[in-house]
């Protein structure tokens, strides 16, 4: 992909990952707009980059609908949708769990994605396609005892990308997600310390921002690319669960199927 011209929409971009691929596909050309609720920071980030910057809690589908019509007024259109923003819980499901921080996590880690994405597919397609990439994580390949309900958010997040892939396809809008581990963020604040005394390696964003740019560039319909420290990034190979058959033998793929969100509805008993 040549990014000179595109136009970005990146949300958490005031600080970390997102400011880091804001930086990145503005030196390369790309005008950006930095959506975020850092006022503050989110206006530095756009002002050294030459690009926008939104308030935007993405908690709130007006507030996403509301940040892409800005970003295609301002700059004529939107080509890149970054659903970036994210926080952890900080608790498990014991004493500790408290429900209104569990909605206010859940509500910027999937549903800000899920916003984001239905947010920015008419923009997108009057384009004529475009891509959307999440920041999802490793948390959402693997077992995280130590955050299970950011695991949680996380493994839905890739579920939904994996889910949108081939749907999107068609419509000529690519959908990926990023999956980094521990990156040097504020994100892990409250473990570093800890993450660091286990030999944990913790990365620093450009390479986060590296696997963003490769997936821009090369990402297939709904993989989901992982980030380590010491390796090369990549699309992870999902292993191919059981699934239906017919009575014949023949295996059933739905995602072959034809089948969209609108082929099958539920009704209600009458």
């Amino acid at each position: 992909m040549e990014f000179t011209g595109k136009v970005a929409l990146i949300t958490g971009a005031a600080s970390g990952i997102g400011a880091g691929v804001a930086r990145a596909l503005a030196g390369l050309g790309a005008r950006v707009v930095v959506a975020d609720v850092d006022d503050t920071a989110g206006q530095a980030v756009a002002d050294g980059i030459g690009g926008r910057y939104t308030r935007c809690d993405v908690r709130d589908p007006d507030a996403l609908t509301a940040a892409v019509a800005l970003t295609a007024e301002h700059f004529g259109g939107l080509d890149l949708a970054i659903l970036n923003a994210g926080i952890s819980t900080g608790m498990g499901l014991g004493e500790d769990f408290d429900v209104e921080r569990y909605r206010a996590v859940m509500g910027v880690n999937l549903d800000g994605v899920v916003f984001g994405v239905r947010a920015a597919l008419p923009a997108l397609l009057a384009r004529g396609g475009g891509r959307i990439v999440v920041t999802a994580s490793m948390a959402g390949l693997m077992p995280v005892p130590i955050d299970p309900l950011y695991g949680a958010n996380k493994a839905a997040v890739v579920g939904l990308v994996r889910s949108l892939g081939p749907q999107l396809a068609a419509s000529g809008v690519t959908v990926n997600a990023v999956c980094p581990s521990f990156a040097d963020t504020a994100i892990i604040t409250g473990i570093r310390d800890g993450l660091t005394a286990a030999g944990m390696p913790i990365m620093p964003v450009s390479a986060v921002v590296d696997a963003y740019l490769a997936v821009l560039r090369g990402g297939e319909p709904g993989e989901c690319w992982f980030v380590q420290a010491n390796r090369a990034p990549e699309p992870f190979a999902f292993r191919t669960p059981p699934g239906p058959r017919t009575a014949d033998g023949a295996r059933v793929d739905l995602a072959r199927s034809g089948l969209t969100t609108g082929g099958t509805q539920s009704q209600e008993n009458t």
